[in-house]
Formats: C-alpha cells, sequence, structure tokens
C-alpha cells in the first residue's frame, strides 16, 4: 500500500469506521457539516442507549454475542450515560449522528466487545425506534400539561360560573352566556386534543428495530423480548414500512397543530379582552411586557407569542408531509430532516402549555365591565322571539315581531328590557308582564339549564365532570 494510500485509509477510519472502507477520499469538510444530524439528534442519546441496551441483552440470550460481551456493553454503555449527563460527552462532526458517537465511545472504552453491539440492526431501524421511545415520553408529558391546563380552566370557570358576559357569533354579541361556561368550550377542546395524543402513542409504541437496514436480519433475533424490554405494545411487521414511514412523526406533529390552534383561538381572545376597548380581564404583569417608547403599555406577550407560534408548528406538519410526499422505499436521508421540526413542535407544545395553565392562574376578571358588554347589542333578544314561540306564535313571525321591536329600541337609544310594557305590546299583544323576567341577563342564562347549556347550575356540573374526570386518569 502506498503512503498516500495509507493516509487516505487512516483519515477514512478516523471520521467513521461504520463505512468508511468503501470510499477511496475522505468526505469534503462542507459536507460532513452538511450532512450531519449530531448537533440535534443528540437530544436522543437516553433513548438511543435504553434501545442499545435491550438490543444487546437480546442478543446475548439468543447467543448471538456472549454474556461477557453484554456485560462489558452495558457497563460501558452506563458510563457513556454518565459522561453525557454530567456534560463531559464530547460530540464529534465526524462521526456524523448520535448513534456513531455513542457507538464510538462505547468501542473506546471497551474494546471490540462495542463493535459487536451492532450485530443484526442498521441505523435505519436504531433511529425509528430511538424517534419513537422519544416520542412516547413527549405523548406522556404533553398529556399531562394539557390535564395541567385543564384544571386551570376549571378552576377559573367554577369561580366565575355565574359571571355574565356576552357571547359573540361574527364578533358580534349574540346572546349572554356565562363566563365560567365560555372557558369549558376550550376545556373541551383540550380534551379532545389530550385523546388525540393518546391515540398516536398507541400507534407509535410499535417496535422497528429488527427492521435492520430494510429487509431484516439473518441472524436468529427475538424482536417480541425487545419489544417487551422497551414496553412497546407490538412490533413493526413489515421490515420496509417500520425503516421509512414518519406518519407517527406527522401525526404527532398534526395533534400539536390542532392543539396551539385552539390555544391561539384563545390567545386572540385574551389579547382583545384584556383591551381597554373590552377591559374584561388583566394578565398578570409577569406575563407582559412594556413598550421602550410608550410607559403606559402593557402588551399581552405570551398570547400574542402563542398566536405567532402556532404558524411556527402548523408549518413544521406541513415541512413533513412535503419531507414524506416524494420518497420512494426505504429509507432515504431525507429523513434525517424530520428530528428539527418534530423536536421543535415539541418543545413549542410543552412550553406553551406549561406557560398557559400558570397565566390561566394570573386572570383578573372585571365582572362589572362583561356584565355591561352583555347589555350592548340585544343580547336578550332571542329570549323574546322564545318567549312569544311558547305562547304559541310560529317561530318566523316571532322573529320578525322581535326584529321590528328592536329596531324601535336601537332608535330609542334603550336595551329590550327598558322598554315599557305598552311600547311591547305595540309589536305582539301577547306580551304580558312575565316578560321581563325574561329579558334579564340572569333570567336569559339561568333558562338555558340542560346539559351543554352556559346556565350557572350546569356550569358547575360541568366543572364537577371535569374534574372527576381528570382525577381518575
Amino acid at each position: 500500500m502506498s503512503e498516500n494510500k495509507q493516509e487516505t485509509t487512516s483519515s477514512l477510519n478516523a471520521k467513521s469506521e461504520a463505512w468508511s472502507g468503501r470510499f477511496n477520499e475522505p468526505v469534503a469538510e462542507l459536507v460532513k457539516r452538511y450532512t450531519a444530524s449530531v448537533d440535534f439528534d443528540q437530544r436522543l442519546a437516553a433513548f438511543d442507549i435504553q434501545g442499545s441496551l435491550a438490543h444487546a441483552k437480546m442478543l446475548a440470550a439468543q447467543k448471538i454475542i456472549s454474556t461477557e460481551d453484554f456485560a462489558a456493553i452495558e457497563k460501558g454503555l452506563t458510563e457513556v450515560q454518565a459522561d453525557i449527563e454530567a456534560g463531559t460527552f464530547e460530540w464529534l462532526l465526524d462521526l456524523e449522528d448520535v448513534h456513531l458517537n455513542i457507538e464510538k465511545a462505547l468501542t473506546d472504552k471497551i474494546g471490540d466487545a462495542g463493535k459487536r453491539l451492532h450485530t443484526g440492526r442498521s441505523r435505519n431501524d436504531q433511529i425509528a425506534t430511538d424517534v419513537r421511545l422519544y416520542l412516547r415520553e413527549v405523548c406522556d408529558d404533553a398529556i399531562e400539561a394539557i390535564k395541567k391546563l385543564q384544571m386551570s380552566l376549571l378552576d377559573l370557570a367554577e369561580e366565575h360560573a355565574d359571571t355574565i358576559m356576552p357571547g359573540f357569533t361574527h364578533l358580534q354579541v349574540a346572546q349572554p352566556v356565562t363566563f365560567g361556561h365560555h372557558l369549558l368550550a376550550y376545556y373541551e377542546m383540550l380534551k379532545r386534543d389530550a385523546s388525540r395524543f393518546a391515540d398516536c402513542r398507541k400507534r407509535l409504541n410499535q417496535l422497528p428495530l429488527g427492521a435492520a437496514a430494510l429487509a431484516g436480519t439473518s441472524y436468529p433475533i427475538d424482536r417480541e423480548m425487545v419489544a417487551k424490554l422497551l414496553d412497546f405494545d407490538g412490533l413493526c411487521e413489515n421490515s420496509l414500512d417500520a425503516v421509512s414511514d414518519r406518519d407517527f412523526a406527522i401525526e404527532f406533529t398534526a395533534a400539536s397543530a390542532l392543539l396551539m390552534t385552539h390555544l391561539s383561538r384563545f390567545s386572540e381572545e385574551l389579547i382583545l379582552w384584556c383591551s381597554p376597548r373590552f377591559g374584561f380581564i388583566e394578565i398578570a404583569d409577569r406575563f407582559c411586557t412594556g413598550s421602550s417608547i410608550m410607559p403606559q403599555k402593557k402588551n399581552p406577550d405570551v398570547p400574542e407569542l402563542v398566536r405567532g407560534k402556532t404558524g411556527r408548528v402548523n408549518g413544521h406538519l406541513v415541512s413533513l408531509l412535503t419531507l414524506m410526499k416524494g420518497q420512494p422505499l426505504a429509507y432515504n436521508k431525507d429523513n434525517q430532516e424530520d428530528k428539527e421540526p418534530l423536536f421543535d413542535t415539541a418543545d413549542t407544545l410543552l412550553m406553551t402549555l406549561e406557560i398557559y395553565a400558570d397565566m390561566m392562574r394570573g386572570i383578573t376578571v372585571h365582572k362589572d365591565n362583561m356584565r355591561q358588554a352583555a347589555f350592548e347589542g340585544y343580547a336578550t333578544a332571542t329570549d323574546l322571539a322564545d318567549y312569544l314561540v311558547k305562547k304559541g306564535m310560529p317561530f318566523r313571525d316571532a322573529h320578525e315581531v322581535v326584529a321590528l321591536a328592536v329596531r324601535y329600541a336601537v332608535d330609542k337609544k334603550c336595551d329590550l328590557s327598558e322598554l315599557r310594557l305598552e311600547e311591547l305590546q305595540t309589536f305582539s299583544e301577547t306580551i304580558t308582564e312575565d316578560i321581563f323576567s325574561v329579558l334579564t341577563l340572569d333570567g336569559s342564562v339561568a333558562s338555558r339549564d340542560h346539559i351543554g347549556g352556559t346556565a350557572p347550575k350546569q356550569v358547575l356540573l360541568a366543572v364537577a365532570r371535569a374534574k372527576k374526570t381528570i382525577q381518575s386518569t
């Protein structure tokens, strides 16, 4: 072998003993930086080691490696994990990704036994396993964080079960509702979000390891054993699908985008409500910032950023869908690009849920402003129509009568409840003295006394049911 050939081989071996023998020249520095993933996939280290320990235990049980090699691998991986947790582990760009960095560190510690760890597997099924282990934990964390936010909402809803505010359609005053009832709408959205993460967790909790590069392996492996060791519910039963598909990551990101969209809608309302033009609520100072030029400003930065970060997560969903749409089977390097949007989605989601739960506990409600706003826009007009229907008038006729009455009140610049009985009777003789109990805000909300209605009694019952559900799961 020539001197130059020896230098090339030495350089390649320093780069990656995993595959360098096939090549005649070292990878260009720019290509190293372009193709390496270790800067972001190192966060999978604990899951990579967890999967490797289970794989090694199975290899020893199947007598594919010796018990001595397994003992060395177990000891070495424990030491590597300790180094990583202590912050003393040196991540090398030349080693490309989390897998090769850990394998090289292991081999440096224990010698040839470390080189036997990769028997019967590929980085293709290894990374698919790592990401599933990671996402399984994130789903669990998301569900717990949702519960904490739900409890914050339920506490606030319980406190304001009888606080009246205007309900809106088209952002126009529609009918009076209670603030507690309004908050419970977001509880219901979050309940569906939690169920989506639970469903996503079920589908992703299938073991890819054992699929190897794409076709499985000729070694007598025991995939069921590995699945049991790693608490997977079952196996990915097609090796091509196991290493190449990322629908579980897309599903998680879709669930995250939906949850963020729900919180974005809520954020928009919080932003409006804390404006002096509404004056319904005040957000605690710790969630707001001021202006560098206008000293009077108190800006609702947290809900504004939630609204903005929703676009970020939605973008990650589109990115992952686009990433997968043109890939042939099986694994392609494109799939390296799944991690940054996935990790950022998880980080954004969990941080948003945590801060939102705390923010709900720092909301001050201005009841009088809410109640006064409910008087604007003739919020009890539907109650007058319902009253006439109960007296025997067809609904469409009642609708017309009330529209005329509202027009009259608009001209007079007063609420329907402020009209005299004689004035109301000019629109329908069936109206009697009992109409005034119907036209009050309290009477209106109290009359919606059924499951799903805005009556204070129903709000309290809904809160009790919801808290019982959360505490039992």
